[in-house]
């Protein structure tokens, strides 16, 4: 995985969005076992607890489950990944939108991009 974090966002916060990514995206299905600590932290290029702060924060928000001895999981609980899947696709449109009229684009000037790139 090629790791790319901007100096603008925590570290930890970088690695726990791309971690929810690969959930929604079905990289890491429910169940699956996520990687160790110090595999993730060596590909990542980040120090250990960084990716053991990500992990924790996964887990306290449901996404991520911790079996003592074996590792981390992927939540079993599908409503909690249709409701990331939810709150990321809502997150990247309001952020598509913004951008657009950053751009000085109105709104029906949106819409009529938005159907044309559709029809392609």
């Amino acid at each position: 995985m090629g790791w790319k974090f901007s100096d603008d966002t925590p570290i930890y916060l970088q690695i726990i969005e791309e971690v929810k990514t690969d959930i929604v995206s079905g990289k890491y299905k429910t169940g699956d076992k996520l990687p160790a600590v110090r595999d993730l932290a060596y590909d990542a290029g980040v120090n250990p607890n960084t990716v053991q702060r990500a992990y924790a924060e996964l887990e306290r928000q449901g996404l991520v489950q911790s079996e003592r001895t074996s590792g981390r999981f992927v939540s079993i609980d599908d409503e909690k990944i249709e409701e990331l899947r939810k709150d990321l696709s809502d997150f990247y449109i309001r952020e598509l939108f913004r951008r657009l009229r950053d751009l000085g684009m109105d709104d029906k000037k949106i819409r009529d991009v938005l159907s044309k790139w559709r029809d392609e």
